[in-house]
């Protein structure tokens, strides 16, 4: 009965989820005819099959000083909680003390009083305690617990991030490695044109001119590969940071183009979206405390009833101090109710409603944003992979070309002109197809990040 009585004093309202026009599929694709489940469903170690990404992942979750804050950040949500809920039982406290006084001599009415001396034995305690009689304390409890939840979910957001940048950072460092592969093939293959295009020069069957333009070829391929080797040595150090260790090499596993990808990527339904997506769920919890901060405002409102009491025994002498005469106690009932405060704990109340509402548009613009994150890294995934069919294709055309327009040169049926732009062209072609690789596989990892996976 009292605790029905006290359910019925609640005065602050209760969490209702608030109404989200969820998609029935991702745009592009027919949730009837996709694969079941979801790519965010699966560990980042069946998506991520590269043995030494793997254990760079793996590190990174050990060592990552984002994810040790995340951590220590968990640590103070649970520790506010105890502070909070202990509000809600009483307050106890006990005293010991041994006092010797002296009195000093005196005279009262003629007669005269010998100094005095004299010991005060005292044991008590000390009991108070507030009635959470509108629920104030049990809405500031659940409003830290909420907090607590949106904490965790922050800390799982960080590891899906975590995740995420590694294997960028992994995949764009062998990306690096191809373009300098490829750098390097094209410099060693210039410098023996230059050689032969200068002998030529020197007998007299080309020009100088010629020259010149071999030696561009081979400068601008020696520029990429001290960029590249600059970038390697940078990513090296970004990932590096990732994993909570100094500047260093980083080991390699599989090269780019043999990185293995799903044969399948399905998005899953949407409404799954807002139970596995970490921020999502620290945007809900995070409305839910603003929520039961209302009930911590509005309680205010209302007469505050408070029991204190003490108790305990007190003599002069310790022998004595646990008889019946030497017990003393009280018990002692307030009620407090504001009167007047110039609208401050009316105005509290609209601010914790304004804040709450505030968190409202937050959550829905947070579902809004995943839904366009997980739409962007779809279209990105699918289109990459055709990109990259056409680049291969460009690439084995510019390839032949370039081969041709040196038989036609050598042959004195075109100018080195003609070479020199085949060539570039080439290489160009080569440069492009490894960005578009790289591409297509961070927007693996985007998709993979944007349905929320990564956190398990």
């Amino acid at each position: 009965m009292c605790v029905t009585f006290a359910m019925a004093c609640r005065v602050g309202p209760r969490y209702v989820r608030p109404e989200i026009n969820v998609p029935r599929e991702y745009r592009g694709f027919d949730a009837d005819t996709t694969e079941p489940g979801s790519l965010g469903d699966r560990k980042w170690s069946e998506v991520f099959r590269d043995d030494e990404l793997q254990s760079l992942i793996k590190r990174a979750l050990e060592a990552n000083y984002d994810v040790r804050v995340a951590a220590a950040r968990v640590l103070q949500a649970q520790a506010q909680l105890t502070i909070t809920r202990a509000d809600q039982f009483p307050n106890v406290t006990g005293e010991v003390s041994a006092k010797h006084e002296r009195t000093p001599a005196s005279s009262i009415g003629g007669f005269s009083l010998p100094a005095a001396n004299a010991n005060i034995y005292h044991i008590g305690a000390n009991v108070s305690y507030e009635a959470d009689f509108w629920q104030k304390f049990r809405s500031a409890t659940e409003a830290q617990r909420a907090t607590l939840l949106a904490t965790r979910w922050a800390e799982r957001a960080v590891l899906v991030n975590v995740v995420s940048m590694v294997a960028q950072g992994y995949f764009t460092l062998r990306e690096l490695d191809l373009t300098l592969e490829i750098a390097r093939r094209t410099v060693t293959a210039r410098e023996e044109s230059v050689r032969l295009t200068r002998l030529q020069e020197q007998v007299g069957t080309v020009s100088l001119v010629d020259v010149r333009e071999s030696e561009q070829l081979l400068y601008n391929a020696q520029a990429v590969v001290t960029d590249a080797e600059r970038q390697i040595e940078q990513q090296e150090n970004a990932i590096n940071v990732l994993l909570g260790r100094n500047p260093g090499p980083i080991p390699r596993g599989l090269p780019l183009v043999d990185q293995p990808e799903p044969l399948e990527v399905p998005p899953g339904l949407p409404s799954r979206l807002l139970e596995r997506r970490p921020d999502i769920r620290q945007a809900e919890f995070e409305l839910v405390a603003a929520n039961a901060q209302i009930g911590v405002a509005k309680a205010a409102l209302y007469p505050q009833i408070t029991l204190t009491g003490s108790g305990g025994v007190e003599s002069n002498a310790l022998s004595t101090l646990f008889s019946t005469p030497a017990m003393f106690w009280n018990i002692t009932g307030d009620l407090l109710q504001q009167i007047y405060n110039a609208g401050k704990l009316k105005a509290a109340v609209r601010l914790s409603e304004a804040q709450k509402l505030e968190l409202v548009y937050t959550y829905r613009q947070t579902i809004q944003q995943a839904f366009r994150e997980v739409a962007d890294a779809l279209v990105a995934y699918q289109k990459l992979r055709i990109l990259r069919g056409q680049l291969t294709q460009l690439v084995a055309a510019t390839q032949d070309a370039a081969r041709l327009s040196d038989i036609r040169y050598r042959g004195g049926a075109a100018s080195y002109l003609e070479v020199l732009t085949s060539q570039t062209s080439y290489f160009d072609a080569e440069l492009r197809l490894a960005q578009a690789r790289l591409n297509e596989l961070v927007s693996l990892v985007q998709l993979y990040a944007a349905l929320g996976g990564g956190w398990e």
